[in-house]
């Protein structure tokens, strides 16, 4: 067997956040939504059961967990800032999927939420 491809995932963590633009959205804060798709080779894992052989899935909340409690203007900061915490502390993933929502976003309408996502490759590690 012969491994092409893995992935961690964390889906759907929330948090109430003081991002946005608006004042208001400063002082009090909303609902946030954020799930991460890291692209790691964990083929050591597959046979040693040891989590030192692969990407701790809870360090990684740790970062994002970190990075929620600074507040930013726009959802696309936050989200490279999310990234780029987790490529200095995990340098061996490959590429992340980021999205980050804003659950009820101040635009007047009835939605589910408005996010950003992005899709980012670690340099470092071609």
């Amino acid at each position: 067997m012969k491994l092409s491809s893995s992935y961690i995932s964390l889906n759907r963590l929330r948090f109430h956040a003081r991002h946005g633009v608006l004042p208001q959205e400063r002082a009090t804060g909303g609902e946030f939504i954020v799930s991460v798709r890291a692209k790691y080779l964990f083929d050591k894992a597959l046979e040693s059961d040891n989590v030192d052989d692969t990407i701790n899935y809870a360090e990684i909340f740790e970062i994002i967990n970190k990075e929620m409690l600074t507040p930013s203007c726009l959802l696309e900061h936050l989200a490279g800032r999310i990234g780029r915490s987790i490529f200095n502390r995990m340098p061996m993933i490959e590429s992340l999927d980021i999205t980050v929502e804003k659950t009820n976003p101040p635009m007047g309408a009835d939605s589910d939420g408005a996010a950003v996502e992005l899709h980012l490759i670690n340099d470092k590690t071609f």
